[in-house]
């Protein structure tokens, strides 16, 4: 008798390598540790507003280039859009509550502009849902959604504790990490509905791709001992 494993369990299997060696970035330890600056919790804002302000674009450009029988997937992509509009303006929010500079961010220029591993990953992606196939998107989606639920909240609670920070400067990692508890159950269903093994594969390798990416921001990270 075969035993057939879900795909969201053999998404989280094939990446678990990625995923450590993510984990592995200084910014995890530093916040444990209650080393984290503001400098560092800025830049990783930064970062953060120019990947989320790609969301919905990323999210319309995957859903205009699914098959037919992938309707039932565009359907959940229509409401979780209806979810992540606006997110990347409560990043601004947040930056600027902490004293950033969010014209520079908005703009992107200066100590505001985005990273090359933050425009590789934005550009990876929608080099895939274009030229390749348009489900390695939801290797993004296991990434940063399965880090906000597993890291986001505690990290969280470090940076606000070691900076002093109200919570209208913490609204973006605290309401994903809250957030996204019930994106991944929502994720879980749709992936163990997908069976084609070409999309798993891209998934797969979606999510290692963005796992390496992002990692490297994380990696990048000023962080700066007190």
């Amino acid at each position: 008798m075969t035993i057939v494993i879900p795909f969201f369990e053999q998404l989280q299997q094939h990446t678990k390598d990625a995923q450590q060696t993510m984990r592995n970035a200084p910014v995890f330890t530093a916040c444990a540790k209650g080393e984290m600056s503001l400098d560092a919790y800025i830049s990783f804002l930064t970062q953060a507003y120019h990947h989320v302000k790609h969301t919905v674009p990323l999210l319309m450009a995957c859903g205009s280039r699914l098959p037919e029988h992938y309707e039932w997937l565009r359907q959940a992509i229509g409401e979780y859009i209806e979810e992540e509009k606006g997110h990347h303006e409560w990043i601004l929010n947040d930056i600027q509550t902490c004293g950033g500079n969010t014209d520079d961010v908005r703009a992107n220029t200066h100590q505001g502009k985005v990273g090359a591993d933050i425009e590789l990953m934005v550009a990876y992606l929608y080099h895939q849902i274009d030229r390749r196939n348009p489900m390695a998107f939801f290797g993004m989606v296991w990434v940063l959604e399965g880090t906000s639920v597993s890291e986001g909240g505690q990290v969280a609670t470090a940076i606000q504790t070691t900076l002093t920070l109200p919570d209208s400067a913490m609204t973006y990692l605290k309401s994903h990490s809250e957030l996204d508890q019930e994106h991944i159950k929502m994720f879980e269903g749709l992936m163990n509905q997908i069976t084609d093994p070409d999309d798993q594969q891209a998934i797969i390798d979606g999510a290692n791709m963005v796992y390496q990416l992002y990692g490297q921001m994380l990696h990048n990270l000023p962080i700066i001992p007190i």
